[in-house]
């Protein structure tokens, strides 16, 4: 059997997983209907929820796990992605701008701060949602969300401010999703101010975020975007390595359709974090990348949960010299996360001393399965489901 023939054979069987046992698991046990909304997990042994709260997080998410699984025309899904908008319109939105943070398992706010990480999904959940609602709905909503991201969560040291109320250190992970919102809204919302603010973070992550030095990306900075070290070094996580890549490759294939501008720096950085990623990431014997390094490349955090296998995954077929095995590396990785866990459902942490722990697996995670496993589909194979941030490669 040849790579392309395994590779094929591979992202096959995690396609049809998704599609015939992940979405439709979750579309049965993840939905709240009485309540209007999303359950946080799902135990591995009776398929039920312990959480005694509800995050925006997990409703954002689920509105954009299952806009894709309505695109595959999912029984149900379009109909779930209504009812967490529903969420969004009736019970996360404040009357003074911005969405409440968590939730009660009625749906009543619980904590009315405002989260830049969490904001950036609701920005990404309306763009996603927007072929399931009334036209101009989407667009609407993703403009009120972008209104209050420029208003009230500026950071007058560049980027935004991690929340309202405040609050320390700041980090790289809520600029990273932001500008997966803001492509994704470019790219189906229309609205150019989407393209402008994806310029700006773009600029934001190759002059202040990246350290050229280390050719690494710190996860914490101070107040002024210093990355925070403890020694010289700074910590990092591999998974967001892979991430970058990914979004700067997408950043870079939109650029000539909405007239964005490449700056000179780009190649070489997508280049520096793929590097980083193959020499300087640690793996766990499995093969899977594990959670945190120092910048030097040394191990930091021996663990390994399962979202940097997908997000590896993505980086794997968007490297600038992507190779089959690399990909089917990947893949096979990600498949250990799922072997061996009930229908539809994955382990999510492995540790050197117990191997893959029985903890529930959790309701965000099915976003990150969702977007790896159908970029690495819609790499290998014209059909699939649409998802028009995947390139098209050819090994």
């Amino acid at each position: 059997m040849t790579d392309l023939t395994l590779l094929r054979e591979l992202t096959g069987e995690a396609h049809r997983w998704l599609r015939q046992q992940a979405w439709p698991r979750w579309l049965e046990h993840g939905i709240d209907r009485n309540a209007g909304g999303f359950h946080e997990h799902l135990s591995l042994d009776q398929c039920a929820c312990a959480a005694d709260y509800r995050r925006l997080r997990v409703v954002t998410r689920q509105i954009i796990a299952f806009s894709a699984a309505a695109a595959a025309a999912v029984l149900g899904a379009a109909e779930a992605v209504r009812m967490g908008c529903q969420f969004l319109r009736s019970r996360a939105k404040l009357p003074e701008g911005g969405y409440a943070w968590r939730f009660n398992l009625l749906g009543l706010p619980v904590n009315f701060t405002r989260d830049l990480y969490d904001h950036a999904f609701v920005l990404l959940a309306w763009s996603n949602a927007a072929p399931w609602l009334p036209p101009g709905e989407a667009l609407a909503e993703a403009l009120e969300v972008d209104h209050f991201l420029q208003t009230q969560l500026r950071h007058p040291a560049g980027g935004y401010a991690e929340s309202l109320p405040g609050s320390e250190p700041r980090r790289q992970n809520p600029h990273m999703h932001l500008l997966e919102a803001y492509l994704h809204a470019a790219e189906h919302l229309g609205d150019p101010r989407f393209c402008d603010r994806a310029e700006e973070l773009v600029e934001l992550f190759l002059g202040r975020l990246f350290q050229p030095k280390e050719g690494a990306l710190p996860e914490f900075f101070d107040d002024d975007l210093a990355p925070l070290r403890a020694g010289g070094r700074f910590m990092a996580e591999p998974g967001h390595h892979a991430e970058w890549i990914w979004l700067l490759t997408w950043y870079r294939g939109l650029a000539a359709r909405f007239d964005l501008t490449v700056p000179d720096l780009l190649d070489d950085v997508i280049n520096a974090l793929t590097k980083f990623l193959r020499q300087e990431a640690c793996y766990t014997p499995n093969g899977a990348l594990v959670d945190e390094v120092w910048s030097n490349g040394s191990l930091r955090q021996g663990t390994a949960r399962l979202w940097p296998q997908t997000e590896r995954l993505k980086s794997a077929v968007l490297s600038p010299d992507a190779k089959p095995l690399e990909l089917i590396t990947a893949l096979a990785v990600v498949k250990t996360f799922i072997a061996g866990a009930p229908s539809g459902l994955w382990h999510e942490r492995w540790t050197p001393d117990h191997g893959f722990l029985a903890v529930p697996a959790a309701a965000s995670s099915l976003y990150h399965l969702t977007g790896g496993i159908l970029l690495a589909d819609r790499a290998m194979s014209p059909i699939g489901v649409p998802t028009s941030w995947v390139p098209k490669v050819s090994f």
